[in-house]
């Protein structure tokens, strides 16, 4: 081996011999070939000694952890005929001395990571068999497994089951199923990373199947398998809760879930997959109130269309159906009640009697459960008596509407309670002749009546209430059976203890101290706590308890449910102590239950006040936060309101002065008074303004009236206008008219429009000034003398203001008057550009005929020229053109002399 390993080193450059050394260390190594020759030997001990063999070889191989890391060096190489008998060799390591070589492994320099690249290889042999190794490195090494999931695992596997065809792919998808499954199995860290990654979703393709599943290959229903364990996997009961719900509602959201239970439905499917489809649907409905809603919905395909919980709950009932198949359909039916007490209360409506169906055409799931209950096949009465105290589990609304089922025994016989039949058949079981074991329907039934009684005191009253079933109970305790038995008397005993613990003293003679006595009497305390303990002491119990799964090697093991054994656990050790106790200790104890009743009803009207007072608390919160509001306005307003009469104030102070000056001088009275900041010299001014604008006011007006006159006298010349000529004239003069009038309008409107601004400006400092006026009073108050002078300067300012109001009035009236003359003057203009354009249009038409008759004279004249012409060729004398010219012009005289006679 030291030889081989220093080729490995020293030959580095010759692949060839690699190989060769590579594939002798894993012949020497590996544990195949010894295991295939020993198919045809007969030595028992020789299997063993192989291993031993092959673990010795590798603990020499990885003595020194260079070996290994040269190794990993080799793995890198692409050279196919170095890098495939390297894989193969270091798988082997793995498998015979797998945590020391994932230790050196994990600690060599990015030694998972190369081989990771394994699975990137383009040759499908290496990429295999690099799957294989991971299996070997990522077994029961958390680290290793976080690394790989990291190195982007998870999204390199899923591609490769997808390019292999998903479930009908070949044991390449396999080994990438069980690849995954090590990597998420009790990973916490790789479970949250799958799910963050999306991963769940692209799970959906793997379980579509088609409407006819027949003839599937046993690779398929394999792979299928490790699929429905896979989703286990990320949903089973021992993860996180969190993690766990997170993962239900992921498989809901993408449709897994309604992909999961197509499969439960559909026709053709193989035994084992339906077991593992219903195995898988429970844990991913297990908990979650949505995926548990989605269930009770879900319908089979039959007509008419039953719930699926009715079409499970009959197979499970069905004694022809396989074991394991009831067994998942029970784990099935109690995931769907887990913390489902909506689930729960639909199971028991459906025994309640105004709910049955009196038609009886639909089989109720209570139905088949009392079905169930009370068939001669003892694993149906187990499974239904299970199934239905998974419908009672904490919840004590229910353990009390159960007490009204009745059920009709038979014909002319008056109909029985639910309790009482299920103690009328515990009391007769040997009597019965069942198939299966009678124990297993007792000890079913027995857990039924702990579940029913436990924490419901009317239900404890109705049992004791049936006087045969208290000497049937001590009956059972104080004999002595044999080993089968004893655990239906430790049940027994657990019944009898909850009907003293959970007893409300309400029947006379079944007192809590009466059944003590009688404990004492006809058992013995020490005896009736013997036989108590057989329970938990029990094989079964132990399996039981370890996971809520159901899973029974034969029928004969049935006999805990996993949830009873948590009520035992909670009730064994009150249940001795209630024995033990005196009755005074019980009167002791009652009298602290009602102290403590008392003293919750008296926390709870606490509890009430508080809530009460923390509402009142809120309210007034919201009061004292709107008052915040408030008084932050009332103080900004308050803060505006100093300012200004700060402002006010020293106004005032500077009309003191200004009033002193106006004192000192009081000759010049009339040149210096100042009011409230404005003079009075500026009021004349604007005075003096006014009459300008009046006087441009009647400038405008006269040149206004001047305009309205000329439109008069254009309106007859254009009516006079008779022939072409003058109305063109006149036409042309009109539009020159016109457009000086038009201009002249425009420069009116423009100096209308900036009249009637100083107007408004002249409003508003009048306005300012009456305002100042009044501010100023109160701070002119302070001497008789000024208040005089205030006095006789607002009696002043008030004429004017009335003065100047009126001139704006007489303003604003001549300013609507010229605004009518401007309106009747456009509309003249309209009326005139109307005239324009027919004239316009008028000329255009004559110019037209004038043009059409020249065309007509030019063709008579070229006729004329030619019939002259032809009329000299013939010899006819014909006049010049100047004679007749002249002959016409003398014509044309002679009309003209007449005319002018005329």
């Amino acid at each position: 081996m030291e030889h081989l390993v220093r080729v490995l080193q020293t030959d580095r450059s010759d692949s060839e011999i690699i190989g060769y050394a590579l594939d002798t260390l894993y012949n020497v190594i590996s544990n195949d070939l010894e295991e295939e020759e020993q198919d045809d030997s007969e030595e028992e001990n020789s299997p063993k000694q192989v291993d031993d063999l092959g673990s010795q070889f590798t603990e020499i191989f990885i003595k020194q952890q260079e070996n290994v890391t040269l190794l990993l060096t080799l793995v890198e190489e692409f050279d196919f005929h170095v890098r495939w008998p390297g894989v193969k060799l270091l798988t082997s390591l793995l498998k015979q001395q797998g945590p020391q070589v994932q230790q050196i492994i994990l600690v060599s320099p990015m030694g998972v990571s190369r081989l990771m690249d394994l699975l990137a290889d383009s040759r499908e042999v290496i990429r295999n068999d690099g799957v294989l190794l991971l299996q070997q490195l990522t077994k029961s090494n958390a680290a290793i497994q976080k690394i790989v999931a990291f190195e982007n695992a998870f999204e390199r596997l899923l591609d490769i089951i997808t390019e292999e065809g998903n479930s009908d792919g070949g044991i390449v998808v396999e080994d990438c199923l069980i690849l995954l499954q090590n990597l998420l199995k009790n990973n916490n860290s790789n479970q949250n990373f799958f799910k963050e990654g999306s991963y769940i979703q692209r799970m959906k393709p793997w379980f579509e199947v088609g409407d006819d599943n027949c003839g599937w290959s046993a690779q398929k229903v394999t792979n299928l398998h490790l699929m429905l364990q896979l989703v286990r996997v990320l949903v089973s009961p021992t993860n996180p809760p969190g993690a766990t719900s997170s993962c239900q509602k992921a498989m809901f959201h993408c449709g897994l879930l309604q992909q999961l239970c197509t499969i439960l439905m559909a026709t053709g499917v193989p035994a084992d997959i339906l077991t593992e489809t219903i195995n898988t649907v429970s844990e991913v409905i297990r908990g979650c109130q949505m995926n548990q809603d989605y269930f009770a919905s879900v319908n089979a395909p039959s007509n008419p269309p039953r719930p699926a919980i009715v079409v499970l709950l009959m197979s499970m009932v069905n004694e022809r159906q396989p074991f394991v198949l009831r067994c998942a359909v029970l784990y099935c039916f109690q995931c769907f009640l887990y913390k489902n007490q909506k689930g729960q209360g639909e199971i028991v409506s459906t025994l309640l009697p105004s709910t049955i169906d009196a038609t009886g055409n639909s089989v109720s799931a209570g139905q088949l459960l009392c079905g169930g209950l009370f068939s001669t096949d003892s694993l149906s009465n187990w499974c239904a008596a299970v199934a239905l105290a998974h419908a009672l589990q904490e919840n004590a609304t229910l353990k009390e509407q159960l007490l009204r089922v009745q059920l009709a025994t038979s014909i002319g016989n008056p109909p029985v309670s639910l309790l009482q039949q299920c103690t009328n058949i515990l009391s007769q079981g040997d009597k019965i002749d069942r198939r299966g074991s009678k124990v297993q329907t007792r000890v079913g039934l027995l857990m039924l009546l702990c579940t029913w009684l436990s924490n419901c005191s009317i239900a404890v009253t109705h049992f004791l209430h049936n006087p045969a079933n208290i000497p049937f109970l001590t009956g059972q305790i104080a004999e002595n059976l044999g080993e089968e038995e004893q655990l239906v008397q430790g049940l027994c005993a657990l019944l009898l203890g909850i009907s003293i613990y959970y007893n409300d003293n309400s029947l006379e003679n079944y007192r809590k101290e009466k059944l003590k006595q009688l404990i004492e009497k006809r058992i013995g305390r020490e005896n009736f706590i013997e036989k108590l303990g057989f329970i938990s002491k029990h094989e079964l119990y132990s399996r039981a308890a370890q996971k809520p799964q159901p899973s029974f090697s034969s029928p004969d093991h049935m006999m805990f449910d996993h949830e009873f054994t948590k009520l035992v656990k909670e009730l064994e050790g009150v249940i001795s102590k209630a024995i033990y106790k005196s009755s005074e200790e019980d009167k002791k104890e009652e009298e602290v239950k009602k102290t403590l009743e008392q003293h919750d009803n008296i926390v709870t009207h606490y509890k009430k006040v508080i809530r009460e007072q923390d509402q009142e608390l809120e309210e007034l919160k919201q009061q004292v936060n709107t008052l915040k509001s408030q008084n932050e306005q009332l103080q900004t307003t308050v803060t505006q309101q100093v300012s200004q009469i700060q402002q006010h104030k020293d106004q005032y102070n500077l009309l003191k002065v200004q009033l002193g000056k106006d004192n000192q001088h009081h000759n010049s009275h009339s040149d210096t008074v100042q009011m409230n900041g404005i003079q009075v010299e500026e009021v004349s001014k604007l005075k003096e303004e006014l009459e300008e604008w009046k006087n441009k006011h009647e400038l405008l007006q006269g040149q206004l009236r001047e305009k309205d006159s000329l439109i008069e006298k254009l309106k007859p010349l254009q009516l006079e206008t008779g022939t072409e000529q003058s109305s063109q004239t006149s036409k042309s003069s009109g539009l020159e008219h016109n457009n000086e009038l038009q201009k002249e309008l425009e420069m009116l409107r423009t100096q209308i429009q900036l009249q009637s601004a100083e107007i408004s400006k002249l409003q508003a400092e009048n306005q300012k000034l009456q305002v100042m006026n009044t501010s100023a009073d109160p701070a002119l108050g302070d001497s008789s003398a000024t208040a005089a002078k205030n006095l006789e300067l607002e009696g002043r300012l008030v004429q004017e203001v009335k003065e100047l109001k009126s001139e704006v009035k007489a303003l604003s009236e001549e300013k609507a008057s010229l605004k009518q003359h401007l309106d009747s003057s456009n509309s003249t203009v309209a009326i005139l550009q109307d005239e324009k354009s027919k004239l316009q249009q008028e000329v255009a038409e004559s110019k037209k005929e004038q043009d059409d008759l020249l065309v007509l004279l030019a063709d008579q004249d070229q006729k004329l020229s030619a019939l002259k012409n032809k009329l000299k060729d013939l010899g006819v004398p014909v006049e010049d053109e100047d004679d007749i010219e002249s002959g016409d012009q003398a014509d044309e005289d002679e009309d003209g002399d007449e005319e002018e006679q005329d």
